[in-house]
């Protein structure tokens, strides 16, 4: 299959142009100076954010109970996570219940996308090169950044680990190893380089290798609610074999900083298949994946009150599904997808005075699909984006505002294709300290954004529809937070943070029956409003060397479906979100020693597009987990082991219906710092 470039050429001559320009002028403006490797932040300012995030970093990160990003952020308030099973299984994540297709994520600053079907899967990165994962309901409260990220209604950040050299250090060397009762074969390494005073390198790889076999518990109902049968079986189907392999470069200019790196992801895994009538696996469905990309960005201040950034992406994706010996189906699945995509962003910004500073983004992105299926539009998308947004502080009040417009345009080589599309969309963020001393903080926001239509929604054989309109999400939030520190020399301090929101979807894209069981088409037909509280709490005391963490998050959420009267389920709520979830976790420090324990509740959920009734009822789950790590340090070098128990009461639990997630399961992680 053949890539064919289209670009309408005013568009590509005035970004290219403009990119370039202030390239050249940003470089003829550098002088060389010695400083720190590691880039700073640029935008300085006296105030927090005025909608703090949820963060996990550095040890935090290290010491949850987690393989992937996914499993690192169940310890978030306000997300549901779905989990089709095993380490190799698909991973999403549903930020206050909108969609995994309103969920941003960006790594190292630069947006994944997945043009095909909205959603990435987070069971593809990794833990051990990240530094920093961070969560934002609406967008970060700054406004110095691409159009891109105030395109989505909430954001995960995953910031990867930049180069940091200490005591006259120039190299630095991590080897770790995992292994598991799952059959976990999971060594990685990471390479740190300083090349000279100002660009240092990184390299890093992992090689994940399991069977997946793990035992689950099977219970069949009748549809009266009666339990019909219970089995202990064994999951046969979650295999994985993957490799990941990452490079970077990072150094500073003057009053600036740089970045360069490339990622690389190849997977083999079987597909656990839902745990049905009996049958426990073994169907033949594979999945291999190649993932590749390599993105750059440069910032830097051009006058005292002027700063640009850019940033540029090129990535491919392949994908290949096969289902070789299932016997239900005449023709067995056997397709091929390639995305292409292409991005590139220019954003400035420019400081009034101390306290007021504006901002313009423009974006451009490329997204093409091919795929093997009969009769495919192979359609290609040109989108372009233009933000403007401000930021100001008077005495303890701060706000900030933006606009996005987002700019639509489709080619496709067979078939009809989707209209062009132009969207402005506003959001507003406010936040006020009644106190002098800002201990207490009232914040508000409200934002609308949508999210265009897949190319699977839009375009896949038999089910797309190019007439689909955008879903718009409209978001309205008020909260507080409260911090206190204290001399006392057992409690040290506490945090505490409320937000209360009324989120509505409207014309939610939904799946719908044409008259023909076996030819769906989508439909604007949905329309859910969400309700609902998140509530974070965190303190800190101290027994002599004894330092205790404990953290607690609860979830309350309203989310009904109101899209068609009609319906026997109108009003109800929609599926997989439960009323109320949370999580407590205990950090305990005492010298080289480190202990967790962590406690995940889901309450009661229901599955399906169907009625809220006993036959579609999803039993609460909840998990403990513990882990304890001891750390060496030998001539300069740091040896670290950590023994981790999951699930220590060996529950046996669906998050997603029929596919069974491991029991008790233990991990042990060494690592070795030269």
């Amino acid at each position: 299959m053949e890539l064919k470039f289209t670009f309408k050429t005013e568009k590509i001559i005035i970004t290219v142009l403009v990119l370039i320009a202030q390239l050249y002028f940003s470089q003829s403006r550098d002088t060389i100076k010695e400083h720190v490797i590691v880039p700073v932040s640029l935008q300085k300012k006296n105030f927090k954010e005025i909608i703090p995030a949820q963060t996990l970093s550095g040890e935090d990160l290290e010491r949850l109970n987690s393989q992937s990003v996914a499993d690192a952020l169940r310890y978030f308030a306000g997300i549901q996570i779905k989990d089709y099973g095993g380490i190799g299984g698909l991973k999403t994540i549903n930020i206050r219940s909108m969609g995994s297709q309103h969920v941003g994520v960006f790594y190292d600053g630069i947006q994944l996308g997945n043009a095909q079907n909205g959603v990435v899967d987070l069971g593809r990165f990794s833990l051990d090169d990240l530094e920093e994962i961070s969560l934002y309901n609406g967008q970060k409260s700054e406004i110095f950044q691409p159009a891109k990220d105030f395109g989505s209604s909430g954001s995960i950040y995953l910031q990867p680990k930049i180069p940091s050299f200490k005591n006259g250090r120039k190299t630095n060397l991590v080897v770790r190893l995992k292994n598991s009762s799952i059959d976990l074969f999971n060594p990685s390494f990471r390479l740190e380089q300083k090349i000279t005073d100002k660009i240092a390198a990184s390299f890093s790889s992992e090689f994940i290798q399991t069977d997946g076999i793990y035992k689950f518990r099977y219970k069949r109902y009748y549809p009266d609610g009666q339990l019909a049968n219970d089995t202990i079986a064994k999951r046969h189907d979650s295999d994985l074999k993957s490799k990941r392999f990452e490079a970077s470069l990072n150094g500073n200019v003057k009053d600036g900083s740089w970045s360069v790196r490339g990622y690389g992801f190849l997977s083999d895994r079987g597909i656990p298949a839902a745990i049905v009538n009996g049958r426990f696996g073994g169907r033949g469905q594979r999945l291999e994946d190649e993932s590749y990309f390599v993105q750059a960005s440069l910032r830097k201040k051009l006058f005292p009150k002027f700063e640009t950034q850019l940033k540029a992406k090129f990535a491919y994706d392949y994908t290949h599904f096969v289902d070789t010996i299932a016997t239900e189906a005449e023709f067995p699945v056997n397709n091929t997808y390639i995305q292409r995509e292409l991005y590139i962003s220019s954003s400035n910004m420019y400081s009034i005075n101390s306290n007021w500073d504006v901002s313009a983004s423009v974006d451009f992105q490329y997204n093409n699909l091919d795929a093997d299926l009969e009769n495919f539009s192979y359609p290609t998308r040109y989108t372009s984006l233009v933000a403007f947004a401000t930021t100001y502080q008077w005495n303890r009040f701060k706000f900030l505002g933006s606009v996005l417009g987002t700019f639509i345009h489709e080619d496709v080589e067979k078939n009809s294709k989707s209209p062009d599309k132009t969207e402005w969309t506003p959001s507003a963020f406010l936040a006020y300290q009644p106190f002098s001393s800002k201990d207490f903080t009232i914040r508000a926001f409200y934002k609308r954004i949508f999210r265009m239509p897949t190319f699977n929604d839009l375009y896949y054989t038999m089910i797309g529809n190019v007439d689909l309109k955008p879903e718009f999400t409209n978001q309205y939030n008020v909260g507080f937070t409260y911090e206190k520190s204290y001399n006392n020399c057992i409690f040290k301090g506490y945090y505490i943070k409320v937000d209360g929101y009324f989120n509505k979807v409207e014309d939610k894209i939904i799946a719908a029956p044409t008259g023909n069981l076996f030819r769906w088409t989508m439909l604007n037909l949905g329309s859910v409003e969400i309700l609902g509280t998140d509530i974070q709490a965190q303190a800190k005391l101290a027994f002599g060397k004894v330092v205790l963490r404990p953290q607690i998050n609860y979830t309350y959420q309203r989310a009904r479906d109101f899209s068609d009267r009609d319906d026997s389920f109108f009003g109800d709520q929609i599926p997989y979100t439960p009323w109320h979830s949370g999580n407590f976790t205990m950090k305990a420090d005492y010298k080289a020693w480190g202990f967790n324990y962590s406690f995940i509740y889901v309450g009661k959920r229901y599955d399906g597009q169907q009625n809220n009734i006993q036959y579609n009822y999803i039993q609460p789950w909840y998990t403990h987990d513990l882990s304890i790590q001891k750390q060496i340090n030998v001539a300069n070098h740091q040896f670290k082991a950590s023994l981790e128990v999951n699930n220590i009461f060996n529950q046996y639990y669906d998050v997603v219906l029929n596919y069974p997630m491991p029991g008790r399961n233990f991990k042990l992680i060494v690592s070795f710092t030269l």
